[in-house]
């Protein structure tokens, strides 16, 4: 008789303790945290969450699905017998805007006097903030950093964006629920002139800053994406420069392979007997491999003539991508290529300047999914090239010994032009 009373209590613990189980997870299905403003011993009203672990069998899309990419068209070829060193574009003579996509209401109009915090996470200042007047504060990413403050004043408003700002926060109001929530990332759309190069520009720029996760309307000219309020600084810093400078440097980029004939690869001393003596004007040895700044003497065309030689040319991935001066840019080389290439994951990142006389500076990074491979700092002349050589294709994955893997770069000067007048896109 004890035995079966003891069971029963067992049983009536577990089914107890798997509707407690049911109640947390269907409280936290959005993935954040309400801070509120009582104490509570309800397990499912706490501060924590359990994640649960992915499924290793879950389907996923099939990755022909992903060789679907509407940039293809437009940056995935490149024209290398009729280059123009200087390109003028014209584009539609209207401004950038950003606008961020969350709805967000007006907040409760009221003054705030004499407010303090010490040594407080932001969510534990901003509770103690919107605890009067009984707003609930939702983190959805938090804890987020620790901040001091004393004797702030003003409207709700002011003092709320200046506690957010200073933890590089985002919040929005919902009168509906009362409840201000908070986020380090946030959803925008950038709406851009109607000139498809520009467009890439940004593109490449939103890539450079770890963003790759973007909507792009190739119709209406906008990208949405989402960002923190760092990233979101420096592209409204971008705009503006652009705007009072519109140039941009596009570079169209070659990688290929060579598989070698014999084990000691490619013989790269004799460009100097196989091109005159000129052609060549710098060389830097990085971290791994060597830039090389060339004349059009040794073209693309020319140099898989001469590389031809040692072994067999493999074509890995070619485009172009486009980089405002003074920021960084970048080219995926999986992104115009098969996905099977051992460089799939290899990206080319790319920072221009322009300095006096037709000259340029650009600081090139190699880097994949596992960090940075190699880097350059290249000063050169408009209609000097690239060459970036000496990279083992063991750095991507099993190659035979003496493979190496190369990139061309042609560096292009572009001049945006506004215009009011009706204009057909082309790069």
């Amino acid at each position: 008789m004890n035995k079966f009373k003891l069971l029963k209590s067992k049983a009536n613990l577990f089914i107890l303790f798997s509707f407690i189980v049911i109640g947390a997870c269907n409280a936290f299905q959005d993935d954040e945290t309400v801070i509120t403003h009582h104490t509570s011993d309800d397990v499912s009203s706490g501060n924590y969450m359990i994640f649960p672990q992915q499924d290793p069998y879950m389907l996923r899309t099939i990755h022909r699905a992903y060789d679907l990419d509407l940039e293809t068209p437009l940056r995935c070829h490149v024209n290398w017998k009729t280059q123009e060193m200087v390109q003028i574009l014209p584009h539609n003579n209207v401004s950038f805007r950003i606008e961020r996509n969350d709805i967000n209401d007006s907040l409760p109009d009221f003054e705030v006097k004499n407010f303090s915090f010490d040594n407080l996470p932001a969510e534990q200042a901003l509770l103690k903030l919107t605890k009067e007047a009984g707003i609930i504060l939702v983190a959805k990413d938090a804890p987020y950093p620790t901040l001091y403050g004393k004797d702030l004043n003003g409207s709700f408003k002011e003092v709320l964006d200046n506690v957010t700002r200073s933890a590089d926060l985002f919040y929005r109001y919902d009168a509906k629920t009362n409840s201000i929530i908070l986020s380090r990332r946030a959803s925008f759309t950038m709406y851009t002139p109607s000139s498809r190069t520009i467009l890439l520009g940004f593109l490449d720029i939103l890539r450079g800053a770890g963003i790759t996760d973007m909507v792009t309307n190739w119709r209406d000219y906008t990208i949405t994406f989402e960002a923190n309020l760092e990233t979101i600084d420096k592209i409204n810093s971008l705009i503006t420069d652009f705007e009072d400078n519109p140039t941009m440097i596009m570079y169209d980029v070659s990688v290929f392979r060579v598989i070698a004939n014999e084990p000691c690869g490619i013989v790269w001393k004799d460009l100097l007997k196989d091109f005159k003596f000129g052609s060549i004007a710098t060389d830097q040895t990085g971290v791994i491999g060597r830039v090389l700044t060339v004349t059009n003497d040794i073209s693309r065309e020319h140099l898989q003539k001469f590389v031809s030689k040692y072994g067999t040319i493999q074509d890995i991935s070619e485009g172009h991508f486009v980089v405002p001066t003074r920021w960084f840019s970048r080219f995926d080389v999986g992104r115009c290529g098969k996905i099977d290439n051992m460089e799939y994951p290899l990206s080319v990142l790319a920072k221009a300047g322009l300095d006096k006389n037709d000259r340029s500076y650009s600081e090139i990074t190699l880097d994949t999914t596992d960090g940075d491979i190699t880097r350059f700092k290249v000063r050169n002349k408009l209609g000097e090239n690239f060459l970036i050589i000496g990279l083992p294709s063991e750095i991507f994955g099993p190659a035979k010994e003496g493979t190496e893997t190369i990139v061309f770069i042609v560096p292009r000067l572009v001049r945006m032009l506004k215009t009011d007048e009706k204009i057909k896109n082309r790069l």
